[in-house]
């Protein structure tokens, strides 16, 4: 409502109009002209304050209505001796009296915004102009938007790239050089329809395409050469070669609150990490290895994928996860014989159940996780990055039991000093029995020169460990450097091993940020034997050597 309105109304409220209908033609009497004399020319007796009304208390029903009308408009006189007299009935003198101070009060203040919006007409005429721009570009998008709950995220990233293959095992070098040593350009695109129907629930479907099977990039030999993948390197189905840029669901979850501190999460298709309530690591910011963005626990934290569910609890910064996935839980056929098995619960469930507890401060978070795996008929998870003997042990064994420890911290605002995300995994397979593993792996036990390693029984152990620098803001603001080094799986106990099965990895890498949306970053890699003990196959000596540089270039587009 308008100032003029309210002012007009405001008598009427107070009851000051009241009587104007009765009483129109009274002669106007000594009280009527010094009411009007004080209106008009009565200043220094102007009333300013409530207060000054002897008659007039708080628990009058229109008090706070008289105080606003004194206070903020002016609009209200009193009689000489400092009373109102609000309970008397008012005559046409007395009311024209009022409303020209009223006036006099609206006069001032038009004027007042005539000369602002004077001043600053150049001003209002462009905030006018975006305004109705918005006005447009929101009419537009409301016409043309596919749905009014769900959110499109995207990523491609392109590849560029190749590996160099190096050591005393020159059969497996030229081998490798042959199969992996060209260089290589792939992308991965993933796309995120994010989806709320309530605005705390999540429908997340993504859908994935890649070609990075047969690259050096992306395990195009299997187990052997997991430890190699980029965390980019996507393809659906494995090496066959018409799988190429074929576009798959990748994940289908749907995620919801339950009361004020519990999360559930269910899906067809839904990967160990989605029903987390925290991720115990901050590293990297740009993904090279996909060993490094496992928490130093790749047992742990195998990422299985597949249909699961799981509920976390989170209150103030402590939380704990509980999950199960099956990776082949939507094959009906429970039975050895056969390529679709699978099932829930199944011996070819290829199962993990996975138990984390975690708190997650400002600056810094730690996590402990615990999880099972069942056998994996088909190796899906190949019991997380390592190499190929220590990948092979859950494929073998009745079950396989894994826990990781992972920390990290970060700086608030330093620009020196980096981020810091460790972990450290042990996994226990029991029930080892295997007379085939290493001739699948590539080589007999001659050709390894270690006749124990064809034959093997009982429980082996396994470990990995990662450390994981990176700084924000490196040299230029929104750029990043990192640096990782661990060790992936290898064989600590169990099987008569030299130490040879052990190997490092590093990486290093350097994003620019070239603008919101777009990224390069080179980075390089080197797994000092990522063969493990197998790396002397096709050589009479266990010892040979066979290690794997790399150099890549990746580009990212974030829409």
């Amino acid at each position: 409502m308008k100032l003029f309105q309210k002012l007009l109304l405001a008598p009427a409220a107070l009851g000051l109009m009241a009587p104007l209908a009765v009483d129109a033609n009274r002669p106007a009497s000594a009280a009527d002209a010094q009411i009007a004399g004080l209106s008009q020319y009565g200043a220094e007796e102007q009333v300013t304050s409530i207060a000054q009304f002897s008659d007039v208390q708080p628990t009058e029903w229109a008090y706070q209505a008289l105080s606003n009308l004194i206070e903020r408009y002016g609009c209200v006189a009193g009689y000489p001796n400092g009373t109102y007299r609000g309970s008397r009935a008012m005559t046409r003198y007395e009311a024209a009296a009022l409303l020209n101070a009223c006036l006099d009060r609206i006069t001032e203040v038009t004027d007042e915004l005539k000369r602002l919006m004077k001043e600053f007409e150049a001003e209002l005429a462009v905030l006018k102009g975006r305004v109705d721009g918005l006005e447009a570009k929101v009419g537009e998008l409301e016409a043309t938007q596919f749905s009014t709950t769900t959110k499109l995220r995207g990523q491609a990233a392109f590849v560029l790239g190749a590996s160099s293959f190096g050591g005393s095992n020159t059969f497996a070098v030229n081998q490798y050089k042959n199969a992996l040593g060209a260089t290589t350009f792939n992308y991965d695109v993933r796309l995120n329809l994010d989806t709320s129907f309530t605005g705390k629930d999540l429908l997340r479907t993504t859908l994935r395409t890649g070609n990075f099977a047969s690259s050096a990039f992306g395990g195009a030999n299997g187990r052997e050469n997991h430890q190699q993948q980029l965390e980019v390197a996507f393809q659906e189905c494995g090496t066959y070669p018409n799988c190429d840029n074929v576009l798959s669901v990748n994940r289908l979850f749907y995620r919801f609150p339950v009361g004020k501190n519990l999360t559930a999460v269910f899906g067809g298709r839904v990967r160990q990490d989605d029903m987390l309530a925290m991720w115990p690591s901050v590293y990297p910011s740009d993904t090279v290895l996909d060993f490094f963005t496992r928490a130093g626990a790749p047992g742990a934290y195998s990422l299985n994928l597949g249909p699961g569910g799981g509920i976390w609890y989170q209150n103030n910064g402590l939380s704990l996860s509980i999950n199960y996935v099956a990776a082949t839980g939507f094959a009906g056929n429970p039975s050895f014989w056969g390529r679709d098995k699978g099932g829930i619960g199944t011996r070819y469930s290829n199962e993990t159940g996975t138990a984390q507890l975690g708190y997650a401060a400002k600056q810094w978070g730690v996590a402990a996780a615990y999880t099972y795996t069942s056998p994996f008929d088909y190796a899906q998870v190949y019991g997380g990055t390592g190499t190929p003997l220590a990948s092979f042990l859950p494929a073998t064994a009745d079950s396989t039991n894994s826990v990781g420890l992972s920390a990290y911290w970060q700086p608030l605002k330093a620009r020196f000093i980096p981020s810091l995300s460790l972990g450290w995994g042990i996994n226990m397979s029991e029930g080892v029995s295997s007379t085939s593993a290493i001739g699948e792996l590539g080589g007999s036990s001659n050709s390894l020169g270690n006749t124990v390693l064809s034959t093997y029984k009982g429980s082996a152990a396994t470990q990995s460990w990662s450390v994981g620098l990176q700084w924000k803001d490196a040299f230029v603001a929104g750029n990043a450097l990192g640096m990782g080094i661990g060790q992936t799986n290898f064989v600590t106990a169990g099987i008569n091993l030299p130490a040879t099965d052990g190997n490092y990895a590093w990486e290093w890498w350097y994003k620019f940020q070239v603008t919101d949306n777009i990224s390069i970053t080179p980075a390089l890699y080197y797994l000092s034997r990522p063969y493990g003990a197998i790396s002397g196959r096709g050589s009479a000596n266990i010892n040979s050597t066979f290690n794997d540089f790399a150099g890549l270039l990746k580009t990212t587009f974030r829409f």
